[in-house]
């Protein structure tokens, strides 16, 4: 069985690894399709929430399934030092996201390197409902996805440049990171399914690579 991910770490834990580049999309109504959609206000935007699946050949009741709800709370994304750090009141979640250069090179008490790019080690998706990342600050920021499947792998991996005019919904079961800001740091509404299962990839140890996501257009 595979085990949790860890995700607060010293970099350093991590090994050196060759590098997968992840195209960058301009976010918009088109280009975000099959993932998700722009919110434009998050007021009363539903959380689409997934009805428990069935154990064998007989029906979950249509009237029982999807009566978890959801949560929501601020996720902030902040760079300390060469480190990008997350944290997610939602669901209480604190997580080292990735590093602007080489982990065995970052450095967390100061920038050593240009913030130009994210290094991601770990993609999750959630089965159980949808996830709005609604800005709090009007500044860009960028979401790595990848469309559902077990299957993935690194080239099925995109990232959405938003200009930060807008929040971005992606739909259960999209692969997908905690968001990055263009900046130091971000806040953002974050609404998501309450149950929150989670099923992840250490993309470093399943392929040998870390995915190198372009913060700048």
């Amino acid at each position: 069985m595979q085990a949790a991910p860890t995700y607060i770490f010293e970099a350093s834990e991590k090994p050196s690894l060759p590098l997968h580049q992840v195209p960058l999309v301009i976010a918009t109504e088109e280009s975000v399709k099959g993932y998700g959609e722009l919110v434009a206000d998050p007021a009363g935007f539903d959380i689409e929430i997934v009805r428990w699946p069935a154990q064998g050949w007989r029906p979950v009741d249509e009237d029982s399934g999807d009566e978890g709800g959801f949560v929501e709370g601020i996720f902030s994304g902040s760079w300390e030092g060469d480190i990008l750090m997350g944290s997610n009141e939602a669901v209480g979640g604190e997580y080292v996201l990735g590093w602007s250069c080489d982990p065995q090179q970052a450095s967390r008490r100061q920038r050593t390197t240009p913030r130009d790019q994210v290094l991601l080690w770990h993609l999750n998706y959630h089965p159980d409902g949808g996830q709005l990342f609604f800005p709090l600050d009007n500044k860009p920021f960028v979401v790595p996805v990848a469309l559902p499947g077990d299957d993935l792998t690194p080239e099925k991996v995109i990232a959405f440049w938003c200009d930060g005019s807008q929040g971005l919904y992606i739909h259960p079961n999209i692969w997908h990171e905690g968001i990055f800001p263009v900046e130091d740091n971000q806040r953002f509404l974050d609404r998501q399914g309450r149950v929150h299962a989670r099923v992840s990839c250490n993309i470093g140890e399943e392929f040998g690579v870390y995915l190198s996501v372009p913060l700048k257009r």
